[in-house]
């Protein structure tokens, strides 16, 4: 039977857009909430997966985000900063836009869920703060 199941993950995490011309272009954090989507056919047992197996693919990735600084790989400034004061952050290869940061979970974590071979879609929506998000979805 065609099905859906979601997983929503949730974590704190600051940044910044040196490029915005508003309050973004200073260091400033989120409460930041993921929601993990996975469209297929029930197993045999009923299940499109475990959310066990949901937690298992998106907990380490959860876990180096929460708490730290993203930052673009080209922000000098914040680089040196962090790495200077040993402060947890992690890099990703573009501007740290909600819709950016959406793209590359969902390009991190495609491969793992496209294992299932039950599973067929997947959707991330990433929520920035409580009332606005970036969503992307895709077939594995």
């Amino acid at each position: 039977m065609r099905m859906r199941i979601a997983k929503e993950f949730i974590w704190e995490m600051s940044h910044r857009l040196p490029f915005h011309k508003g309050g973004c272009q200073n260091i400033h954090g989120h409460s930041y909430k993921l929601r993990v989507e996975v469209e297929g056919n029930t197993d045999s047992n009923g299940m499109i997966m475990d959310y066990y197996d949901m937690s298992a693919i998106m907990d380490p990735v959860i876990f180096q985000l929460d708490h730290a600084f993203i930052v673009d790989e080209n922000d000098e400034l914040m680089l040196s900063f962090l790495k200077e004061n040993n402060f947890k952050h992690y890099v990703i290869d573009r501007t740290t836009t909600a819709e950016n940061i959406a793209i590359y979970l969902l390009e991190i974590v495609k491969p793992k869920f496209a294992n299932f071979t039950n599973i067929d879609k997947i959707k991330i929506r990433f929520h920035e703060t409580a009332d606005v998000f970036a969503e992307i979805e895709t077939d594995l």
